[in-house]
């Protein structure tokens, strides 16, 4: 559920950046944000072995993503959607956080690096700083900074999962006899 949190939430806030006219060059990433884990959720659902696990806490923050949309239409303040986006995004990342600090081999750091790139790339970008331009985009790059940081703390873990189940000598038959050293 935190996937579908991470699609809903940047794409109502997409579309509040594009109400309080933000420019596009700026609200594209937090369009591609949106879409790429739109594409996530997509991709789990067309898989049958997929397995989600629905808790009361997925739907809290799936519910503030709602809620950013029902206060953005009755306000027409695209700042408060914005702000309940970046809320419910913060809710779902919690149990992330929390999983990447107990099991970092379990998370790609370089992804989260790449966020924050994208977001200081963005961010530099900006030439009208109202938060409808800004707001998503520091946020994300404050979040990704966080993730980058708790996987990849010094003396933790590297940048990329240690792979398993890699056999420490070569086939038998494939006619290499030197032992093979990752």
């Amino acid at each position: 559920m935190s996937w579908l949190v991470w699609a809903l939430a940047p794409l109502i806030a997409f579309w509040a950046q594009l109400a309080g006219h933000t420019s596009l060059r700026v609200a594209l990433l937090t369009f591609a944000i949106g879409f790429a884990n739109l594409l996530v959720v997509g991709a789990s659902l067309a898989n049958p072995t997929a397995y989600w696990k629905l808790t009361r806490f997925d739907l809290v923050c799936g519910g503030i993503s709602l809620l950013a949309l029902l206060l953005w239409v009755v306000t027409g303040q695209e700042v408060v959607a914005i702000i309940c986006c970046i809320l419910a995004d913060l809710f779902a990342s919690i149990p992330t956080i929390t999983k990447a600090y107990a099991h970092p081999e379990s998370e790609f750091g370089v992804v989260y690096f790449a966020g924050v790139v994208g977001a200081g790339l963005t961010l530099a970008t900006i030439k009208h700083w109202v938060f409808a331009s800004y707001g998503y985009s520091l946020y994300y790059l404050a979040i990704d900074l966080v993730l980058t940081v708790v996987i990849l703390l010094p003396g933790r873990v590297s940048a990329m999962p240690v792979m398993t189940n890699i056999p420490d000598t070569p086939p038998e038959g494939s006619g290499d006899t030197a032992s093979r050293q990752l």
